[in-house]
């Protein structure tokens, strides 16, 4: 009989935190769980959580399992089995920064991509290699579950700095725009075998083969894709920036439809469109402060003040469902199939090996093993992916070295920037803004 596991969740205080614990709940029989910690540095925000995670367990009838929050790292990863990490260096705060910084100089403002993403990049890669020491001191036979984004930029960190740790990198994005897809134009997910290759939010599918119907259905989704449109899933319902998000998918489809891409690549593809579209006052970081945060507060207040009926309000997608299966394949050696952010070593033959890409992959009892390509990719997507893993490992560079010139180098490489002058000007003020959080460049 499988023991019952201890979870840790970094970035317990997190508005998506329920729904990876629903998650976990409604897989109990595959993942059993004897205790849940809440890790947080933010004391309010872990507080809050608490008492929501508390009230979902006693609501469900899970009173048998132990439920803690802290802010001590002993206490959090001692002996426990997996942890899920979803840190936020700065929180929103500074995520509305990095989105108007670039946006001042009518540059792309998202959290990942662009120079806000490499904003983000420069503060997560220190508080993930703080948390992936401390397991490494208190649990180290755990595994470390990714969600931290920007993904590729902070594995390639914890890749250099601890080299054998047990970590999953993993993004969620590509099973959202599988479900959107499906729901969409008339398809069951669970009957698909996707093949993808790229780097995190940076990538194309060149074939969605479905069991059930015996074939390749990338074609005729493609022609969808161009002829319809496409409503976003209930669990981006009433979210105006992912139906937006979803259109712009259709257009890249339509100049380029050879492949399905990931619809972050409208950042780079087309990012006049994106500033043209955006709204330098109000970003996504404010409509996330003043609906999910904003929500979220307002459920813990009503547990404190004793209500019982209609207090859980969530949406919860595939985000919590998606980390939860890892962790059962990899408990019960289940050998299910994932996108996962990888070292290339060949997976993609003809780019860099070093490169750290998302491709399909097995996960089992013994870790992940990618699925190569066998085939060279394209000129065009190798050349996008060239300068984007150029600009990556440059800022990684910048972290390490303590450089200005190699952070330079990153923010003009970067596929949003049009030239070295605004690279300049914009790196100078997001350094200004993460005096806090980034190394000192010199």
């Amino acid at each position: 009989m499988t023991k019952k596991q201890i979870i840790t969740i970094a970035g317990g205080g997190s508005t998506y935190t329920p729904g990876i614990i629903q998650a976990v709940l409604n897989n109990a029989d595959r993942l059993p769980v004897a205790e849940i910690r809440l890790y947080d540095i933010d004391k309010k925000r872990n507080d809050d959580m608490y008492l929501i995670i508390d009230f979902m367990l006693k609501k469900d009838g899970y009173d048998e399992v132990k439920l803690s929050s802290t802010e001590d790292p002993k206490t959090a990863f001692t002996g426990c089995d997996f942890i899920f990490s979803q840190i936020r260096v700065g929180g929103m705060k500074m995520r509305e920064q990095d989105e108007k910084i670039a946006l001042k100089y009518d540059l792309v403002g998202q959290e990942t991509c662009g120079l806000g993403g490499f904003a983000y990049g420069m503060r997560s890669m220190g508080g993930l290699l703080e948390i992936v020491g401390y397991v490494q001191e208190f649990a180290p036979d755990a595994w470390i579950l990714n969600y931290t984004n920007p993904e590729s930029i902070v594995s390639e960190a914890v890749r250099r700095t601890y080299p054998t740790a047990k970590m999953i990198n993993a993004c969620d994005m590509t099973i959202s725009i599988e479900e959107t897809i499906a729901i969409n134009y008339g398809y069951d997910r669970k009957n698909w075998i996707p093949s993808y290759y790229g780097l995190n939010h940076f990538g194309w599918y060149t074939s969605i083969y479905d069991k059930s119907l015996g074939r390749d259905v990338m074609p005729e989704i493609i022609e969808k894709l161009t002829t319809q449109e496409m409503a976003v899933a209930d669990f981006n319902a009433g979210d105006k920036t992912w139906q937006e998000a979803f259109s712009m998918m259709s257009v890249i489809t339509k100049n380029f439809p050879t492949h399905i891409p990931n619809n972050y690549l409208e950042y780079y593809l087309y990012p006049d469109m994106v500033v043209e579209h955006a709204d330098k006052n109000y970003t996504r970081a404010n409509m996330v402060m003043d609906g999910r945060e904003k929500n979220t507060r307002e459920m813990a207040q009503k547990i404190r003040d004793g209500l019982t009926e209609d207090v859980l309000n969530f949406n919860f997608g595939e985000h919590g469902q998606y980390i939860v299966d890892m962790a059962t394949s990899l408990l019960n050696d289940e050998r299910r199939r994932f996108m996962l952010i990888v070292p290339n070593q060949g997976a993609i033959p003809n780019l860099r090996a070093d490169a750290v890409v998302e491709v399909p992959a097995y996960v089992g009892a013994t870790g992940v093993e990618p699925i190569s390509l066998r085939q060279p990719i394209n000129d065009f997507h190798k050349g996008l992916m060239e300068a984007q893993v150029a600009a990556e490992k440059l800022l990684v560079d910048a972290y390490f070295e303590g450089s200005y010139q190699k952070a330079l180098q990153a923010f003009t490489l970067n596929q949003t920037v049009p030239n070295a002058r605004v690279a300049k000007l914009v790196l100078d003020d997001m350094i200004e803004a993460n005096k806090e959080y980034w190394p000192t460049l010199a």
